[in-house]
């Protein structure tokens, strides 16, 4: 695999840590701007609602140039915000920080994404990508415990100035190792970049990304909830939990690369079936300790497996002005953590018990089981490809 691929690994685990560390960070946060934690918890919020508005935004601003240069000015954006982030003098700018940053996080998902599949032939384009996002789970397994462990022992900031230098290094790793071919290079207008819409299958693939992360999503945003009031687990035993969450991401993750380079459809249904199977098993057995540390790691892997398989499929069905597409489909993952985490709450807030996130990340799941059924057989039929011609797309 080509070089380019570890730098673009190395940015995404650099913007995954920006996401996921304040999550631990927040009582020092709190602390520090004087505010209460809820107000502090829109620092997650915010980020969250700028990476949609920067998937599609940046994306579309961004489809003439070329996709280098274009990756190298989002990591110096991402530079920008981690840093007046941790220079900020009150929770305003803070804010601004934070907002900052994410408006690269989906574009820059979205355009390495295409970059990535672009290195490397195209039976290997699953695997490509997948590669890059290892750089987003290895943040959620290795980064998010260290980073919190940093801000803890010399203060928030210094961890968002670690997460700035990391951010130099992808700079420095894009701009020499990344070679975009040249059929790569040359970009299609908006325009073009918009008729990838007028696919069917497009939309199908962006719902189909919203339900099954957010199913996944509604289980995990209250796990901590249910590890210690369902399960029985110390509260100082979450964050290890965590871990063996993250490392089924990391296999699913790989896993879910290779197979997708063999048949994107089969893999994406055969993962949302499983998923789907392992949040009702959750659902019946989260007051067993073994049974939950299992169904942590399988949820992971399952959950995440499908993560090449709906970006590859995504551009698969833009044709040949993927990159918008792309980034939609990095805002739609996004979507689905909010779906899911709303969804997930309504169940807690109706007291239905802190299973009840369990059992309804299930049912939407399941909804995404039916779409992508719907999906694959619309996909058996020759379909109108982005560019006005007929084509045929063997799942």
């Amino acid at each position: 695999m080509p070089l380019g691929l570890i730098a673009l690994a190395i940015g995404a685990f650099g913007i995954g840590l920006t996401e996921f560390v304040i999550m631990g960070l927040l009582p020092e946060v709190a602390g520090d701007f004087a505010v209460s934690e809820a107000t502090a918890g829109w620092l997650i919020s915010g980020y969250a609602l700028s990476v949609v508005v920067g998937a599609l935004g940046l994306t579309a601003a961004t489809t003439r140039l070329p996709r280098k240069p274009v990756l190298l000015g989002l990591v110096v954006l991402f530079i920008l915000g981690n840093a007046v982030t941790a220079i900020a003098p009150g929770y305003e700018v803070a804010m601004i920080g934070r907002v900052i940053a994410a408006l690269c996080h989906g574009a820059f998902f979205g355009i390495g994404s295409v970059v990535a599949a672009d290195l490397v032939a195209p039976e290997k384009k699953g695997r490509a990508i997948a590669i890059m996002f290892t750089g987003l789970t290895a943040a959620n397994v290795f980064g998010v415990p260290f980073g919190t462990f940093l801000g803890q022992q010399f203060g928030w900031r210094a961890t968002f100035w670690v997460i700035s230098a990391i951010g130099v290094v992808a700079f420095l790793g894009i701009a020499l190792l990344v070679r975009v071919p040249r059929r790569g290079g040359a970009q299609v207008g908006l325009r073009a970049e918009l008729r990838a819409f007028r696919s069917g299958q497009v939309w199908l693939s962006l719902l189909v990304t919203i339900l099954a992360y957010g199913g996944m999503f509604g289980a995990f945003t209250y796990i901590a909830y249910t590890l210690t009031g369902v399960s029985g687990f110390d509260a100082a035993a979450v964050p290890w939990l965590l871990v063996l969450f993250g490392l089924g991401l990391v296999i699913g993750n790989a896993v879910g690369g290779r197979l997708a380079d063999r048949s994107i459809d089969r893999t994406l249904l055969g993962f949302i079936v499983a998923l789907t199977v392992i949040l009702v098993l959750f659902g019946v057995f989260a007051w067993s300790q073994p049974a939950t540390i299992a169904i942590l790691v399988l949820m992971g892997a399952f959950g995440f497996g499908t993560v090449p398989g709906l970006q590859s499929r995504i551009m698969r069905y833009a044709g040949g002005a993927p990159t918008l597409a792309s980034g939609a489909n990095i805002g739609a993952f996004n979507v689905g953590n909010a779906l899911g985490a709303w969804a997930g709450g309504v169940g807690i807030s109706a007291g239905l018990g802190y299973v009840s996130p369990i059992w309804i990340g299930a049912g939407i799941t399941a909804s995404a089981l039916v779409v992508m059924a719907i999906a694959m057989v619309a996909a058996r039929r020759p379909v109108p490809a982005a560019t006005g011609s007929l084509r045929t797309v063997t799942a």
